[in-house]
This record gives structure tokens, C-alpha cells and sequence, in this order.
């Protein structure tokens, strides 16, 4: 991954976490997924959502105006 990318949220459940990509795409918030699941049994690990440092403070701003868990 590039550099200036910063970690807003982490979950287990793959759809919450393409939510919170596609809330922040929405308001021209490049994010994007990283899958950290073992891919043989995905009960085990993460997915988490980046955003680039500089939209860091807006991108929890708007998390938190939609209601999203930090």
C-alpha cells in the first residue's frame, strides 16, 4: 500500500466494512478495503477501511454525522 493511507475502521463483517468504502465514496473520499481474512476459514481476521491521510478528519466527520461505530 502507498504511503499517507491510514487505517478509519476494521471489522469482520465484510459488508459493514464495503459500507463504510461506498458512505465515503459517495461524498469523494477515496478508501479503499484491505482484506486481512484467512482465506481458507474467514472467521479468523479482518477487513479494514483506508483513507488518505489528509481526508483522515473528514472522513470521521462524516462517519460520524451517518451514525457509523468508530
Amino acid at each position: 500500500m502507498e504511503k499517507n493511507w491510514v487505517k478509519i475502521f476494521t471489522s469482520s463483517n465484510f459488508y459493514q466494512s464495503e459500507i463504510v468504502k461506498q458512505v465515503l465514496t459517495g461524498y469523494q473520499i477515496d478508501a479503499v478495503l484491505l482484506n486481512r481474512q484467512a482465506s481458507s476459514h474467514q472467521a479468523f481476521g479482518d477487513i479494514e477501511v483506508y483513507v488518505h491521510q489528509e481526508n483522515f478528519s473528514h472522513a470521521i466527520e462524516i462517519m460520524i454525522l451517518n451514525q457509523i461505530s468508530l
